[in-house]
């Protein structure tokens, strides 16, 4: 492996860390997430946004702002959209803290 695709690797892994870990900075998004696992993994994006008194389009920002982190996805069903945790993706936040349980 050159070392310039080390370097390319390294730099979208370090990205994926930055989604995630900037996804989960605001309290309303982590409220989601927290939500969609209580309801067996899945919701509505009419449930969700009936959890916040803020207007739609902050909700669908926040969204928005998961799905691009890789932490829900949807799927249209009917006039729904039906959003997924993805769990899988919460496995970067549980290796970077893992970091500082290794000895250096």
């Amino acid at each position: 492996m050159s070392h310039g695709m080390a370097g390319r690797e390294s730099k979208s892994r370090l990205d994926a860390y930055e989604a995630v870990f900037g996804a989960l900075a605001h309290p309303a998004r982590r409220r989601i997430l927290l939500a969609v696992y209580f309801a067996h993994g899945e919701m509505s994006a009419g449930e969700i946004a009936a959890m916040f008194p803020h207007a739609w389009q902050t909700t669908t920002r926040h969204l928005q702002v998961l799905e691009a982190a890789g932490l829900l996805s949807h799927e249209r069903q009917g006039r729904n959209r039906i959003y997924r945790l993805e769990r899988k993706r919460l496995t970067l936040v549980t290796e970077w803290l893992a970091t500082f349980f290794r000895k250096p």
